[in-house]
């Protein structure tokens, strides 16, 4: 008689960054039927999923499964994970199943991780997009995150001004009492103002957050960004 192996339910569940971390975005986590794995394994560790990584398309989304394996960071120590550990798993797509192995925790070689894991594909996909459309968790400056870097990515800001994003994309870098929304991006062609360059969107709690981003973008729009940009 032929076996086969459980299939587990997959659920996100959005957290904010604790006031002294490195990163401001929020991270998402994953619960396996119902079990905070990363809390058992990496306790002290944060989400790698951070919210900027979730704003493209389903296939750029960082626990996407596709027919590749991909090598997933799930969770860090606030730092790189080659400098100082995390965890990590690879996921692949097979039909009807989505597989999650070879586990591995360079936090703590130690802790035993979790055996292989498969999750019913549909159930799969349809809590990654519920986790993506679900806002009611943000803060003004996390609603501002995800609005601009849709707008930019609508329009054609990087295509006009010869510019490329940054591998770290457009992500809240302050909270509390000033909270900041920046966009680094990477300036081509020659003389001053060509390299790494930043904006930096204030974020104000008097006004609506969409009105914010809509003058800001009109702002950088107009505006060669090797000119009005920050940089080193």
């Amino acid at each position: 008689m032929e076996h086969f192996a459980p299939v587990s339910v997959l659920a996100l569940r959005h957290v904010l960054p604790h006031p002294q971390a490195l990163k401001k975005g929020a991270g998402i986590r994953p619960l396996i039927d119902g079990r905070d794995v990363l809390q058992e394994i990496h306790p002290d560790g944060d989400s790698s999923c951070y919210q900027e990584t979730w704003f493209g398309s389903p296939e750029t989304w960082p626990l996407w499964a596709g027919d590749e394996p991909r090598r997933v960071e799930l969770s860090n120590n606030d730092c790189d994970t080659g400098c100082c550990g995390g965890v990590f798993v690879t996921i692949q797509r097979f039909g009807d199943l989505v597989e999650w192995t070879n586990w591995e925790n360079t936090n703590d070689n130690r802790v035993p991780v979790p055996p292989e894991i498969h999750f019913d594909a549909t159930q799969y996909d349809a809590e990654l997009a519920r986790a993506v459309a679900d806002h009611r968790w943000e803060e003004p400056v996390d609603t501002a995150a995800r609005l601009l870097a849709h707008r930019i990515a609508a329009s054609d800001w990087f295509e006009r001004w010869n510019c490329q994003p940054f591998s770290h994309g457009i992500r809240v870098s302050d909270r509390g009492e000033s909270p900041e929304v920046i966009m680094p991006f990477v300036t081509d062609g020659f003389g001053p103002g060509k390299g790494l360059r930043w904006y930096a969107m204030p974020v104000s709690m008097q006004e609506p957050v969409g009105d914010q981003v809509r003058r800001f973008v009109e702002r950088i729009t107009a505006t060669d960004p090797r000119e009005s940009a920050k940089g080193p």
